[in-house]
């Protein structure tokens, strides 16, 4: 039975995350607030105007890069806070306060590389020879150069940083704070709905009258706010397609695409391939669920329901540390002793609770512990959840060891393979370690439905419909709810064709994802699966020498375009064979399921 959610002050405190670690007292987050005003205030006296020789740089960056430090553990203390309750007043203020101060604070930073970007190149290479550990940011002005406006403008954009959040942060407000959810009726039970339970629970139900309810009643729910949220993604779009424009890019794709030090036709073939290509292997997967379901018809609101419910694990979060600890002992001592900690610190916020964050992320300041939200409902879905953003942790865990705040950070492109690295070696620890029939299909199918259907799947369709939003911005043309619904209906019924019904429930799930608001992210799930599924075929194969490669990318961080990320770890995505190779494996996959299914059916087990 699913209970209402509790407030955040009944939860558990060893579920939640430790933001001690940041800061212990609000007092020591206020002083360190003043601190960083004081430091900025004395950073800008000294160096504004001041920036002109190769010497003036090298002296001037060490002072940037602890000022940039000094950044993170304020940031992430406010937005970790918020995250875990959005309905907290005081987590609201705080975050306010820290986005209004972090505008003027930007403001006043700006002139950093305004100056450095008239400067000669040669200047800037002279720095970078010098001083090779700011090569990387040096190389990055140079690249940046032809976008830059006037420093004065600069400014001001920099000034108006938290205006420009506000997209993002009325749809989290209207999402998480806003919206309730009425309770469904199935029979004569009475059952609690919201977006954590609905995404979590009733989504994959393994009852279809409960699934089909709860996908109602979520629908309608999202549907009174759906004007709103098209206005808060309009706004979002147009104000891209303004930056776009004023530096100097005949396309927000294309400026967008720029941030990632991505070639378009890598964009491109990643959303059209799959397209293409993915579609006939996911049809004949959602047939095999109607069959195993014995539905009459297959809709939307069934794509996500178990092929063998009655076979899914119950986990602890206690007992989750055995499949995440053994999944991933191949990786090495260090990233074995991070994950330890990972759970004896407590980084990860476990809990439940009205006013939290939908969905699973990592935080990773510099310079400090990785932070990892997720909703825990004891699946063991829970447990592949955790382990990819486990695989976010131990990236920044390492890049961050080896790499200055300047260098960590790698392209966009590359961000979600090391997570979805770890999907896979759990998949491939739980298949080695079972014969058994039923087990094998399980796992099989959480691979498919689960680590795949999400990333090659539910967030590749955003990144087409997404490609649509933006195509019509660049001619000049707006967006409301009924176009954003119009726009997510096609893209559904474009992949999915005659075999499953999209209805209009359906297309409202335009409104479910925050990844709008990031840029061009949500293809980048695909890229990054598509990487680390040869990387893992490599380790199955190849086992520790594929490993290292693996580790050298991580501790790489940002100093490395995606493409060179990617040759490091032995794969080439210069071409569209990986792709079509990882296509090919999950149709293998389905294949499995099927052959699977009907052998079990020979020996009895329908589900």
């Amino acid at each position: 039975m699913v209970q209402s959610l509790p407030n955040r002050a009944d939860v558990a405190v060893e579920e939640t995350w430790d933001l001690a670690v940041l800061f212990e007292t609000e007092q020591a987050f206020e002083a360190a607030c003043d601190t960083l005003v004081e430091q900025v205030a004395t950073f800008e006296k000294e160096w504004k105007g001041q920036i002109t020789t190769a010497p003036q740089v090298l002296a001037m960056l060490p002072q940037f890069e602890k000022i940039k430090e000094a950044f993170e553990p304020t940031a992430y203390y406010a937005s970790l806070s918020e995250s875990v309750d959005g309905t907290s007043d005081e987590a609201q203020m705080r975050m306010s306060k820290l986005s209004s101060l972090f505008a003027k604070l930007g403001g006043q930073l700006a002139f950093v590389e305004s100056e450095l970007a008239i400067l000669p190149e040669a200047t800037l290479q002279e720095v970078a020879t010098k001083a090779p550990q700011y090569a990387i940011y040096m190389n990055e002005i140079i690249r940046r150069i032809p976008t830059k406006l006037h420093p004065e403008v600069e400014k001001t954009l920099a000034s108006l940083a938290d205006t420009f959040e506000g997209p993002y942060n009325l749809y989290n407000t209207s999402k998480l704070v806003d919206m309730k959810f009425p309770d469904f009726t199935v029979g004569d039970e009475n059952y609690p709905v919201s977006y954590v339970t609905f995404e979590g629970v009733w989504d994959s139900h393994p009852d279809q009258e409960k699934r089909h309810a709860a996908f109602q009643v979520f629908s309608e729910k999202l549907r009174d706010y759906a004007f709103t949220t098209g206005k808060a993604y309009d706004l979002q779009v147009q104000q891209e397609k303004t930056l776009a424009t004023l530096r100097g890019f005949d396309s927000v794709i294309d400026s967008l695409l720029f941030e990632q030090n991505v070639e378009r036709d890598m964009y491109n073939r990643q959303i059209d391939i799959i397209m293409e290509e993915l579609a006939p292997h996911m049809r004949k997967y959602a047939k095999l669920i109607q069959k195993v379901h014995s539905l009459d018809k297959m809709t939307f609101a069934d794509l996500k329901a178990p092929l063998d419910a009655e076979y899914e694990p119950k986990v602890t979060i206690e007992e989750s540390k055995k499949y995440i600890f053994e999944a991933l002992d191949v990786m090495g001592e260090q990233y074995s002793t991070m994950l330890k900690r990972s759970y004896d610190e407590r980084w990860t916020d476990f809990a439940q609770n009205v006013g939290k964050a939908t969905g699973a992320f990592c935080a990773s300041p510099y310079g400090s512990t990785p932070f990892i939200l997720i909703s825990w409902t004891g699946s063991m879905e829970d447990v592949f959840v955790l382990a990819h953003e486990l695989g976010h942790a131990g990236h920044f865990y390492l890049a961050h060891e080896n790499q200055n705040i300047f260098n960590s950070e790698p392209s966009l492109y590359f961000i979600e393979a090391p997570s979805t690295m770890n999907e896979m070696l759990m998949a491939n620890y739980m298949l080695k370690n079972s014969d058994n029939a039923r087990f094998k299909r399980w796992v099989i199918s959480s691979i498919v439905s689960r680590t795949y259907y999400h990333n090659f799947v539910t967030h590749l369709l955003e990144a087409h419909y997404q490609r649509k939003v933006y195509e019509i911005v660049d001619n000049g043309g707006n967006v409301n709810a009924n176009v954003l619904t119009k726009l997510k209906k096609e893209t559904l019924q474009q992949f999915w064709g005659d075999d499953v019904e999209i209805d209009d429930n359906a297309a409202l799930t335009w409104m479910r994802q925050p990844h709008y608001y990031m840029g061009l992210y949500p293809y980048t799930y695909s890229a990054g699966l598509t990487i680390s599924t040869a990387a893992s075929q490599r380790v199955l194969k190849e086992g520790q020498p594929a490993v290292e490669d693996w580790l050298h990318v991580l501790r790489a961080g940002g100093t490395k375009s995606p493409k060179e990320l990617a040759q490091m770890a032995g794969i080439d995505i210069s071409t569209d064979q990986p792709l079509r190779e990882t296509i090919a494996f999950i149709g293998s996959l389905i294949d499995d399921l099927i052959t699977l299914t009907e052998e079990l059916e020979k020996e009895g087990v329908t589900k």
